[in-house]
């Protein structure tokens, strides 16, 4: 009989990368503090800013509860010589959708940008604030245009468009600055173009 799988072999490997996993952690830890720290953040600013958005990852706050009505599949019960069946069948019901608000994926990305718009006008970097505009309005009209509410899903984008089009905006209008603007693009066009300018669609 053909095996497929072989447990003597496969065991070393994940001895292997369970021994590996905290060094995969710090290597990921230290890429994403020096890529905050490139937008201007002092160091522990950017390490408290990494720990907050993978923490954050796993917070949702609820924000909105839609209710819409449509056909519900539900179950019942049917005894057949002392044997019960489930038998599933549709129902007209109402249904919730809950809208919520990622802390990692929302907040985070919010606080360093408007970190960096007060910090511009302090500077008095009008016409790198400006470039930043502009790219987050380019990123916010191409994430519109992408991105579709999806049933059991929510509103979805493809994965490579969000960070191809903030290189993009880096390479033609960063200059000395590609961090700040591919950050702020990335961020700012999704949250506005995929998600608030969706918000009719839920």
């Amino acid at each position: 009989m053909k095996r497929y799988f072989f447990l003597p072999l496969t065991l070393p490997f994940l001895i292997l990368f369970i021994l590996l996993l905290p060094l995969l952690f710090i290597l990921f830890a230290s890429t994403i503090t020096i890529a905050f720290q490139k937008l201007g953040l002092p160091l522990p600013v950017a390490f408290t800013l990494f720990w907050a958005a993978l923490i954050g990852s796993f917070i949702n706050i609820p924000i909105k509860e839609i209710k819409s009505y449509g056909p519900v599949v539900r179950m019942t019960k049917v005894s057949f010589f002392g044997i019960t069946y489930p038998v599933p069948y549709v129902d007209w019901g109402e249904q919730k959708t809950i809208v919520s608000i990622n802390v990692g994926g929302a907040f985070v990305p919010l606080s360093v940008v408007l970190y960096e718009v007060l910090r511009l006008l302090v500077l008095d970097e009008t016409f790198l604030l400006t470039r930043m505009a502009m790219a987050i309005l380019i990123s916010t009209i191409v994430s519109k245009a992408f991105s579709r509410p999806v049933r059991g899903l929510g509103i979805a984008i493809p994965m490579f468009i969000p960070p191809l089009v903030a290189a993009i905006l880096a390479l033609l209008l960063g200059g000395d600055n590609r961090p700040l603007i591919a950050y702020a693009s990335g961020t700012m066009g999704v949250l506005i173009g995929a998600d608030l300018l969706n918000w009719n669609k839920l």
